[in-house]
């Protein structure tokens, strides 16, 4: 059979009318920032001060696309005749994320908690030797790291916060302490000054021996 003349035009603006009823999906990007998940894998931030140089993500990273440099310092002894240590000092964190595939990989392996997701992604650059960023960028980047959710109801308190609380509970027990002894220590200090300001009566001399008339002997 035949197809009826104009049958597809009328099917393209039956499609076009039923598309000018509903609500429009488009995001005006960029002039409007588009909502992103709290999980969208943009970029790696890196919070070097938990970095202990441990190498564990570099060499983990299938596409080996992370540079780390590194030297080492001697840290004097905390306590006098103690022994001297050494420790790993962060000198270069660099990503290529032209070589990136986004696994995750080095941000689940890492044990000192260092990089984290971040859901920025305009970091387009025109020539593909600019996608290699360095810590500085990193550090950037960990800014725009979302908060972690919210734990659920039955779950265990985090270890390190659990940590943080006991040490501050003890030090303000501490201070209480601290407080309780001084202010009692003030009424005692009180007294003291008090009898050191009273004056002092001759050994021997009672004050009921002063108040009563002294007596003469026969002559």
């Amino acid at each position: 059979m035949a197809p009826v003349p104009g049958s597809g035009l009328a099917k393209g603006l039956a499609v076009t009318l039923r598309t000018m009823t509903k609500k429009t999906v488009t995001e005006q990007y960029p002039d409007v920032q588009p909502d992103l998940p709290p999980r969208t894998r943009g970029v790696i931030g890196l919070f070097e001060e938990n970095c202990t140089v441990c190498m564990l993500c570099a060499r983990e990273c299938p596409d080996w696309c992370i540079y780390i440099d590194s030297h080492k310092e001697t840290v004097p002894a905390a306590t006098p005749g103690g022994r001297e240590r050494s420790r790993n000092v962060l000198d270069r964190f660099a990503i290529d994320f032209s070589l990136c595939m986004y696994c995750g990989i080095c941000i689940e392996v890492c044990p000192f908690d260092a990089l984290f997701w971040s859901p920025e992604f305009e970091y387009a650059e025109s020539d593909i030797r600019d996608l290699t960023h360095e810590r500085d960028k990193l550090r950037e980047w960990m800014w725009t790291v979302p908060a972690p959710p919210a734990l659920d109801p039955g779950a265990e308190e985090p270890k390190e916060i659990a940590a943080a609380r006991k040490t501050a509970e003890k030090l303000a027990a501490q201070q209480e302490a601290a407080q309780q002894e001084v202010a009692a220590g003030e009424p005692l200090a009180d007294e003291q000054a008090r009898a050191a300001e009273q004056p002092t009566r001759p050994a021997g001399d009672s004050k009921q021996q002063t108040d009563q008339p002294r007596q003469e002997g026969p002559e």
